[in-house]
């Protein structure tokens, strides 16, 4: 649906932290960060304001550049677009913050007209775990094979059916997706791994990284991914990860992206 004739469609690119809400989507019952954004817009504009997300992350997951895009005042954008970073910010208490805002045509669609997603996972791979950032990783106590874990990756690489990746309450119609980037890296103790693809199943990225760490770990061959992918069923992979260590990076878009205007602002 196209933004009203007195309306301007708004794109925001928003950094938030997991630990403070139960997930992007609106809830009855608990926080969640598109309430809290739309109760920060509502209060510049003096109306009710509906957010739409590029994805929606799960309770704990954190975002580094989520894109979202609202209908706001057109009068008020116009005379005073850094409002809607600014004036949002001082609404958001520091749980979320809105990093860069631009206009976007009337039919622009967060979700539907994002091309590609892209994610960070990170493990702490020490002994100890992290006085400082706990909540920011998953500890792994036990030192983990990278160079396993990497080849294990190239098996998931590409466009494939990812059933045995997603979990039982998923509701996506078709379990295909296209896998573009899975890369691990190591910097001191900490692993990075980072993946995109056209769109993701529910917590398919973190089943994916479950089963990396069954591999770094040596309890599944390289090539045990591989099997799992061509199986298809959900009883033959390994542990989720848990949501604290997943990052959303970025939303590319035909001729932006969230983290470009992140880095812009």
């Amino acid at each position: 649906m196209s933004a009203a004739p007195d309306k301007q469609r708004i794109a925001l690119s928003l950094e938030y932290d997991g630990r403070r809400f139960h997930g992007w989507q609106r809830q009855h019952n608990a926080s969640s960060v598109q309430a809290a954004l739309e109760q920060a817009l509502a209060g510049i504009d003096g109306c009710p304001v509906a957010c739409i997300a590029a994805g929606r992350t799960d309770a704990g997951v954190h975002a580094e550049a989520m894109l979202i895009h609202a209908d706001v005042d057109a009068a008020r954008f116009a005379r005073s677009p850094r409002a809607y970073i600014h004036g949002v910010n001082t609404r958001l208490d520091n749980a979320a913050m809105v990093l860069a805002v631009r206009a976007v045509a009337a039919d622009f669609h967060a979700r539907f007209d994002c091309r590609e997603r892209q994610y960070c996972y990170r493990i702490w791979n020490r002994s100890t775990a992290s006085s400082l950032h706990p909540w920011r990783h998953w500890w792994m106590p036990r030192p983990l094979d990278i160079a396993a874990m990497q080849q294990a990756a190239i098996y998931l690489i590409g466009t494939h059916d990812f059933s045995a990746v997603r979990a039982s309450g998923c509701q996506a119609a078709s379990p295909v997706r296209t896998l573009r980037q899975l890369e691990i890296h190591h910097h001191g103790h900490e692993i990075s791994i980072h993946v995109a693809a056209d769109a993701f199943l529910y917590h398919m990225v973190r089943n994916i990284i479950g089963c990396l760490v069954e591999v770094g770990l040596g309890h599944w061959s390289p090539q045990h991914l591989q099997m799992i992918l061509a199986a298809g069923s959900r009883q033959h992979r390994g542990i989720t990860a848990p949501a604290h260590g997943l990052y959303f990076t970025n939303a590319c878009y035909d001729d932006f992206s969230s983290r470009d205007m992140a880095c812009a602002g």
